[in-house]
């Protein structure tokens, strides 16, 4: 086996790799304290092989990989699960890297331009490995459309006064499928990062909720619906959608709806630190007094919905561009804060997550089988999960993108 000296050039700064070329190569891990996001608790002294992209085989203590393999000793590190980022606005490229270099191996992108979601998707899946896997969802559907979405979808042309009524919404969201998305994202409610905007405000009406999440799911796309206010929310449970998002205002009722029928909640906490902190994507007066009223009632509502047993799911809200301070291990440390065991809001990040956004099949597990999207940290995340801000390898889709592994 050929062992890959940990100090030099590769250590020494994030170094992306290239687009990959021929068949992911074959990696031996030795010596790391797993968290594999579903256990109890980390499995200590472990050996992960990964072949052909995938998890081949997990064991404790010393395993011979096969001959050529390249060997990462990580000495008593914490190899995780790769992030998952529930709410992101990928815009480039650079912000795409950001992403992954903070940990995100797996991104649900709810709202972006020209379909820049779907290119990122589409580079990483054949074989680009210094971007996350993306989950698209194209534009929002809302009642007054992005201007660019006409420029790439010009037929909705006739829709640009305004998307409203049930079949107006089923034809903004079956030209989203065609153009490839693999989710639908709705406004339930107004935004909070607006100054001009009520974030309780309701936007769409049950029927045309509904409207949505029927298109969607004739063609088999689970539907995220943007909602603060608890009206607004009910209804998009009522009306079927997979995850709500951000739920500043949800009443225990509809806390207990969404265990019911098995709706996820991605509260994103830290943006709502961020409309209050200066500087970040929000930096205004309006909005850091809208966020000061908001945090007590979105960690409050968070609590409510994990003693519900709702499933908690981490997302960030943010593009992850040149102005973006927040990152998944943030929102870990928000669920840590409100009252979740650090395992439990590991697993929000990872499995939970995977489970939610239907991907569980191939990643968000440390599992024989899945992918390889692995991620390791210097320290133990369950005595401080501030240890999660520090990723020092990063294993996306079997190829390693970024070592800063250390002697």
């Amino acid at each position: 086996m050929r062992v890959v000296p940990l100090g030099g050039a590769l250590a020494s700064a994030w170094a992306f790799a290239l687009p990959a070329q021929g068949p992911p190569p074959t990696i031996v891990i030795t010596n790391a304290t797993v968290i594999d996001g579903v256990a109890a608790g980390p499995m200590r002294d472990a050996t992960v092989i990964v072949r052909d992209g995938k998890i081949e085989r997990i064991a404790t203590g010393r395993v011979d990989g096969p001959a050529g393999a390249t060997v990462l000793d990580l000495k008593g590190r914490w190899l995780l699960p790769g992030f998952i980022d529930a709410h992101v606005h990928l815009r480039d490229l650079t912000s795409a890297r950001a992403a992954l270099s903070s940990g995100v191996t797996t991104a649900r992108a709810l709202g972006v331009d020209h379909f820049a979601d779907i290119g990122i998707r589409e580079l990483n899946r054949g074989g680009v490995s210094d971007v996350p896997d993306v989950l698209a969802a194209g534009y929002h559907v809302r009642p007054r459309p992005a201007d660019p979405i006409f420029l790439d979808l010009p037929k909705l042309a006739d829709l640009m006064a305004g998307v409203t009524g049930p079949e107006q919404v089923r034809r903004m969201v079956r030209a989203l499928i065609e153009r490839g998305v693999d989710g639908i994202k709705i406004m339930a409610t107004e935004r909070a990062g607006l100054p001009d905007t009520d974030p309780r405000k309701r936007v769409y009406s049950e029927e045309e909720l509904t409207a949505a999440v029927d298109e969607a799911r004739r063609a088999g796309r689970p539907v995220a619906a943007h909602a603060h206010g608890d009206e607004g929310a009910a209804a998009a449970v009522r009306a079927g959608v997979r995850t709500i998002e951000h739920g500043t205002y949800l009443s225990d009722q509809t806390l207990a709806l969404m265990k019911e029928r098995g709706t996820c909640f991605v509260p994103t906490i830290a943006t709502v630190i961020d409309l209050i902190d200066p500087g970040g994507n929000y930096d205004d007066a309006v909005l850091s007094v809208r966020g000061r009223s908001m945090l007590p009632r979105a960690r409050d509502a968070t609590t409510r919905a994990w003693k519900a047993g709702v499933p908690i799911v981490t997302g960030t809200d943010t593009d992850y561009g040149p102005r973006s301070t927040r990152r998944i291990p943030d929102e870990v440390a928000e669920l840590v804060g409100i009252g979740l065991p650090a395992m439990d809001a590991i697993k929000s990040a990872t499995s939970v997550a995977a489970r939610c956004l239907g991907v569980d099949a191939r990643t968000g597990i440390l599992k024989v089988g899945l992918e390889a999207d692995l991620i390791a940290v210097d320290r133990d995340p369950l005595a401080d999960v501030g240890a999660l801000r520090d990723v020092v390898l990063v294993v996306n889709n079997g190829r390693v993108a970024i070592n800063r592994l250390s002697n």
